[in-house]
């Protein structure tokens, strides 16, 4: 988060910010999982599915605490944030996020389905057939991560989102060291990688090369959508195609989770060879954290640490 880290544990979620004063405030919230309440929801690949959505919603709710906890908020509103105020009302900070997540769902449905989608038909076009639907499918996956590559490299250009990656180095010291079993200390920590294998970055790069596989296995042809409706229109066969992944994502996303729950369980030559390409992703969503971030790091890590005598299983 922002000039910060959020942990989440089995129990609990803890929040710790520096603020501009160099203080460390720290929030803590209890925690149930859904699957405590509805045990189906923690059968394996339903759970990812779960976990894909709730993390959706917690991250932007973890968001706004972590601003507000910043008290950047507390300064003195521009002319034109009192103009907004006035004319949206107490509502503003909830349409504001709306129109921020409404944004978001846009670009990224463009970004990661549309692109890679008409990239695909202009592949089709130059070489038909059934035959090459495979290496289409692969082409269009490999863009799509190509596509995350380069906006992840231009969002590290940012300085503010240097820094989060900075403390995302920080996250993953402090987790390594806990492991470990060491005390934590910035010291301790800062031996450790910033790369780890249970990231979300990881959980990105995994879901995308599991969604390559997925969608070259699944006959969702722009051929299909024509004889089953009728039509020669490719903008109609395009749309239906990209809903339909959009619709087979959550199955993407539960396989994508077991794999990312096994490497981080097991070390071997199977588990490195499909972590590799998410820890090579975290080189570049990951830096170098002074000690000062550590200790934030540190700070939100304790909170969430079983009591003596509990099992630590997270």
């Amino acid at each position: 988060v922002l000039e910060g880290v959020m942990m989440k544990a089995p129990d609990a979620i803890a929040i710790s910010v520096r603020r501009p004063d160099g203080t460390i405030v720290t929030r803590r919230t209890p925690y149930e999982p859904l699957s405590k309440k509805h045990p189906w929801m923690g059968w394996p690949v339903i759970r990812g599915i779960v976990n894909f959505v709730t993390m959706l919603s917690m991250g932007m709710s973890v968001l706004q605490q972590s601003t507000d906890m910043l008290g950047i908020l507390d300064e003195e509103p521009s002319k034109f944030e009192k103009w907004l105020s006035k004319k949206l009302g107490k509502g503003i900070d909830k349409i504001v996020m709306g129109v921020a997540i409404v944004l978001a769902v846009v670009l990224s449905v463009g970004l990661f389905f549309v692109i890679p989608e008409l990239f695909a038909r202009l592949l089709k076009a130059w070489m038909p057939g059934p035959s090459v639907n495979w290496l289409i499918n692969l082409l269009s996956g490999i863009l799509r991560i190509l596509i995350l590559i380069g906006y992840i490299l231009f969002c590290a250009k940012v300085p503010d989102v240097r820094r989060t990656f900075e403390y995302h180095g920080a996250e993953h010291k402090t987790v390594y060291c806990n492991e470990h079993g060491l005390p934590l200390t910035p010291e301790n920590a800062q031996q450790f990688s910033t790369l780890h294998p249970r990231c979300g970055t990881s959980f990105i790069i995994i879901t995308l090369l599991v969604s390559i596989l997925v969608y070259s296995v699944v006959p969702i042809t722009p051929e299909l959508f024509k004889d089953l409706l009728n039509t020669s229109s490719d903008t109609v066969a395009i749309m239906l195609r990209t809903v339909c992944k959009l619709l087979l994502l959550p199955i993407v996303v539960g396989f994508a989770y077991e794999l990312i729950k096994l490497a981080g369980r097991c070390d071997n030559i199977v588990t490195r060879i499909f972590s590799a390409p998410g820890l090579w992703m975290q080189r570049i969503t990951t830096k170098e954290p002074d000690d000062s971030m550590i200790e934030v790091a540190i700070a939100a890590v304790t909170p969430c640490l079983p009591k003596e005598g509990e099992d630590d299983n997270w």
